[in-house]
């Protein structure tokens, strides 16, 4: 019977996961307006807009081909199969066991292939240039994301990621090692590049000659345009958790009864409300960097993450 239990929170943890993913983003935009004291939207807004979406007719492209068509439904499952993995709640869910991080990185690149893809499918110059950028900028995230997991694994001797948020659980004081802390400064950067905030991307902003992400979803509408910022949204919160699960594990349950889940919720809640809270106040501070500029501070992210793999294997490895 437990078992039984156990995957079924596992399904409902991954269900909450999808549907919270829009409450996030519209959260972190409530934030925003309100301390540069304006109103704002609803934090409910971003599931109008999904709503919205849903029930607009889909508009597609004379010459577009299959590629075109199938993107939008490969993006969301292959961001829901990553949401599947991460924990949320729950350190050690069924789901968890079969994430590996390179796998992880792989199922992100895959994803990120498709759309660019997408955007060169139907020949339009902002197309090829948001795909042609996003290449660029994902050439260098991806091997500072490598170097990220590394370092991590490392320390917990495995590439599972339940296995090391679990080992940070049990061995707190690692979480103020110097390896740990350079990891944490690269993976924000990594991640901040990722999911296109500032200073890296602007996703308040549909302006053609700084757009990234934007650039290369233009030719899409209705339902198709619906998935991808639902699946755009679900990525925000799955490196949000995943930031948090790493570097800050502290309140994730570790069995299921009810007062550790309840413990895990709150620790939840309270954690990406500060980091939602921060993202704001970097936000609002932080300009749009140019594009050309961005490769330094990826290569810097790169560099603090080296620096997390140097520092383990010299004064951590005994």
């Amino acid at each position: 019977m437990v078992g039984y239990m156990i995957w079924v929170f596992a399904l409902l943890q991954t269900i909450l996961f999808v549907a919270a993913a829009p409450l996030l983003s519209g959260l972190v935009k409530w934030l925003k307006c309100r301390l540069q004291n304006r109103r704002g939207s609803s934090i409910l807004q971003p599931y109008r807009s999904l709503k919205k979406l849903f029930k607009k007719e889909t508009i597609v492209a004379n010459n577009a081909s299959f590629i075109f068509h199938f993107t939008p439904y490969l993006i969301f499952t292959i961001t829901i199969l990553i949401s599947a993995t991460i924990p949320l709640i729950i350190a050690n869910s069924p789901f968890t066991y079969i994430a590996d991080i390179i796998v992880l990185i792989g199922l992100f690149a895959l994803a990120r292939f498709f759309l660019a893809l997408s955007g060169l499918d139907i020949g339009t110059a902002f197309g090829g240039m948001g795909s042609s950028r996003e290449m660029m900028l994902s050439s260098l995230a991806e091997p500072a994301l490598l170097l990220a997991f590394f370092t991590l694994a490392m320390n917990a001797e495995s590439t599972n990621l339940s296995t090391i948020i679990q080992h940070f659980i049990t061995t707190k004081h690692l979480l103020f090692s110097p390896s740990l802390i350079f990891t944490a400064l690269g993976f924000v950067i990594i991640a901040v590049a990722e999911t296109g905030r500032i200073p890296i991307d602007n996703p308040d902003t549909h302006l053609e000659l700084t757009m990234i992400h934007e650039a290369m979803i233009l030719e899409y509408s209705g339902h198709h345009l619906a998935l991808i910022e639902w699946a755009s949204q679900i990525k925000f919160m799955i490196y949000c958790v995943l930031f948090v699960d790493l570097f800050f594990p502290f309140g994730l349950a570790t069995s299921l009864t009810l007062n550790v889940i309840g413990i895990s919720c709150l620790a939840l809640l309270a954690k990406l409300f500060f980091l939602s809270f921060t993202l704001s106040i970097a936000e609002i501070n932080l300009a749009k960097i140019r594009l050309f500029r961005a490769p330094y501070l990826l290569s810097f992210a790169f560099l603090l993450c080296l620096l997390g793999v140097l520092n383990h294997i010299i004064l951590e490895v005994r």
